[in-house]
Parts: C-alpha cells; sequence; structure tokens
C-alpha cells in the first residue's frame, strides 16, 4: 500500500452568498491551486465532489462532471460524488485516500460544496428534515439538530456537572480562533458576558451555541507519496490513519438513550489511532465538529483528550486553547467558519495540513500530528482522520 500525502487546500469565502453552486466550485478550485501554483489541472487524474443538498438547493444533479469540467479537469481513473450529510467532505478525502493507497489513482483532487441559502427562509429547515430518519424522527420532535443537542447538553450537565458557563467558553475560544480564517463566516469575537446573555435556541443552548450554516467550498489534492515530492515545495503532510462508522440513525436507538455517551465516536477514534500508531497523547492540534458548543466538550473526552465528564472543565481550564494541551478548532471550527456540510470536513483538512506544514495564520508551535473529526446526522455517524509529517 502506498503512502498518501495532502499537497494543496483552499477554501473561498463563506457565508450567505449570492453566488451559484457552480461559482462557488470555481472558487474552492482556485484558491486550491493557488496555494499550490507547481499542480496543474492536468496532473490530477482523480476528482470527487462533495455535497448534500445540490438536488433541492442547486437542481443539478450528476455533479461531479460538470464541477470537473469547471476546474478544467479531466480525471481519467476516478470521478465521482460522495455524500454523508455532515460529514461529505471528510469522506471525499477518505475515499481520495483509499483509491491513492490502492494505486488506482495517483492525483486526487476532492472539492466540498454546499448551497443552502434559499430566497425562502422557510426553505431551509425543510432541507435539514432529510438528515434524520424521515419516517420516525420527524414525527417526534427530533427531526431537527437544535434539539437533539439540547438533549445532550441537559444529560452531560445532570450527570457531570457541566454548566452553561462553560458551553459559552467554548464559543467564545472558537470565535476568538475564526479570526485566524478571514474567509469564515463569523468575523467578530465576543465576551463570555455576550455569550451568555445570547437568545435562547433550545434550552440550554443559545444562539451563540449554534454554528451558522452557510453557503462555502472547500478544495483539498491527495497525492501519492511519489508524485507528492514531484507538485510539492512545501512539507509533505501525510494521512497516517483514518476511520468510520455508525451504530443507529433513528433517535430511538441511540445508545439506550444516553446522548451524553458518543460509544461510536470513542470507537472509532480508537481505530483510527490503532492505523495511525498514535495515542490521543501524540495529537498536537485537532479540529472537531463543533456544530453545538456541547458537541466539543463531548468529542474531547470520546476521543481521548481528558476524562468522561471532564470536557467542561478541560475548556475552561484552557486545555482546548492555543499553548493548552491540545489546541482544538484553531480556525475557529464550525461555530465561527460556518457549517456548509460538504465543505465542513475539507476545511479542517485544510487547517491540519497548514498547521503541520508550518505556515497557519496562528500556528501550534511544534504541532507534528493533527486529527479532524467530522459527525454527521443526529450524532449518528462519526469520521476521523489523522495527518502527520511523516508516517513514523
Amino acid at each position: 500500500m502506498r503512502n498518501v500525502c495532502v499537497i494543496a487546500g483552499g477554501q473561498n469565502l463563506w457565508g450567505v452568498r449570492q453566488a451559484t453552486q457552480r461559482d462557488m466550485i470555481q472558487e474552492a478550485g482556485k484558491a486550491c491551486f493557488e496555494d499550490n501554483p507547481i499542480i496543474k489541472n492536468k496532473d490530477i487524474d482523480g476528482f470527487i465532489v462533495g455535497a448534500c443538498h445540490t438536488e433541492r438547493c442547486s437542481f443539478q444533479t450528476h455533479l461531479a462532471p460538470q464541477a470537473a469540467e469547471c476546474l478544467g479537469i479531466k480525471p481519467v481513473n476516478l470521478c465521482c460524488r460522495v455524500e454523508l450529510l455532515c460529514a461529505t467532505g471528510s469522506t471525499g478525502i477518505i475515499v481520495a485516500d483509499a483509491m491513492i493507497r490502492s494505486g488506482k489513482a495517483d492525483v486526487v483532487m476532492v472539492v466540498g460544496v454546499e448551497k443552502l441559502y434559499m430566497p425562502q427562509r422557510w426553505e431551509i429547515p425543510f432541507s435539514e428534515l432529510g438528515t434524520c430518519d424521515h419516517e420516525f424522527d420527524c414525527t417526534n420532535g427530533m427531526g431537527l439538530p437544535p434539539p437533539a443537542f439540547a438533549t445532550v447538553a441537559q444529560q452531560h450537565m445532570k450527570l457531570y456537572g457541566t454548566t452553561e458557563e462553560q458551553l459559552a467558553m467554548v464559543a467564545v475560544k472558537n470565535r476568538r480562533n475564526g479570526l485566524n480564517n478571514k474567509k469564515g463566516q463569523m468575523q467578530k469575537a465576543i465576551t463570555l458576558e455576550e455569550a451568555m446573555s445570547s437568545r435562547t435556541i433550545v434550552r440550554p443552548l443559545k444562539l451563540t451555541d449554534c454554528c451558522p450554516v452557510t453557503d462555502g467550498g472547500a478544495a483539498i489534492i491527495l497525492a501519492c507519496e511519489e508524485k507528492a515530492k514531484d507538485l510539492t515545495d512545501k512539507p509533505l503532510v501525510y494521512i497516517r490513519g483514518s476511520a468510520q462508522g455508525t451504530q443507529h440513525q433513528m433517535s430511538a436507538n441511540f445508545n439506550n438513550g444516553v446522548w451524553s455517551t458518543w460509544d461510536t465516536l470513542r470507537i472509532v477514534g480508537e481505530q483510527a489511532y490503532k492505523h495511525a500508531r498514535v495515542t490521543p497523547k501524540d495529537i498536537n492540534v485537532a479540529q472537531t465538529h463543533d456544530c453545538f458548543t456541547i458537541s466539543e466538550i463531548v468529542e474531547v473526552e470520546e476521543l481521548g483528550f481528558c476524562k468522561k465528564g471532564e470536557g467542561g472543565p478541560f475548556v475552561q481550564e484552557g486545555k482546548s486553547d492555543f499553548g493548552g494541551l491540545v489546541p482544538v478548532n484553531t480556525d475557529g471550527g464550525l461555530l465561527s467558519c460556518g457549517h456548509p456540510f460538504g465543505g465542513t470536513g475539507i476545511r479542517q483538512g485544510i487547517e491540519i495540513m497548514h498547521q503541520l506544514r508550518g505556515d497557519a495564520v496562528k500556528q501550534v508551535e511544534g504541532a507534528r500530528i493533527g486529527l479532524t473529526h467530522n459527525l454527521s446526522g443526529l450524532i449518528s455517524a462519526h469520521t476521523v482522520l489523522i495527518y502527520g509529517r511523516d508516517m513514523e
């Protein structure tokens, strides 16, 4: 099996855009090529596009050939679309990684894009309703994410003493880190007082506890190690390991009703660590799926950065901030960058690429191993990728 490297990455401007899906594909691809001008579109022999709502919001199927054509790419070994809701981008990276390792392709571009803004605001929740089990969850009040993640927060507070202030600290940290990514949606730091006083969405979650869904795209290029050495003059960043899994879709089947424990993430994380031959203590920087503030708190627990129930104190004591034990969401995460479903996992990978190359806007000093985590659905599937400056 061949080693796989990340050799370029870029994103477009994320937010409520008057741009089409095609526009955003072109912008993301252009940003990716600008990150590494050595690579030309003729070098790419595999192409993957990730998008969730392309049919409903952009009225476009058969997206992969269109997206490749937009970027002047003529792939001969791979051309397909992937979809796993919020984890669509990281799924595209996993597929590209597998294709390159197996020798089916040498250089693969993965583009993640989402056009979610609709002229009528009531249309957006209808698209979101398709993310759960449509027949079951839409009829019992669990059809949208806020009630589900509020349930997680309520249970975590009851079991472990997690506080609303600790949730707000995640928001404050990530909004501050969001200033490191000028293409993210939220470009304003907030105080703890502002976070605590923001309006309630579903108790105990407030507005600043929730990430915005947004329009945006991102692109990343992977290559086999041999090709990578010829196609970049920057430090190589390797994909050391990955894992992806699910144990339920319907909310009724969620871990016997214990929403504050994410067994699937723990198992998937352990598998990824095993594949990468590392432990949680080896991770220098992480990007986790902070769709809600409680998510980051549970994720640092299940990924082994702290003990179960200690996620709240972990952020309160600054262990997830720059200079802490494991800096988490160093570019602001979903809470600041926004969440265009297809683009998020790729944006995470790009930030880790910059951190490990040593050219991030705000650098984690000495970072050599990084992790990304994407969840999808009502916490039903998890994807973990581990990157490194080398394979040893």
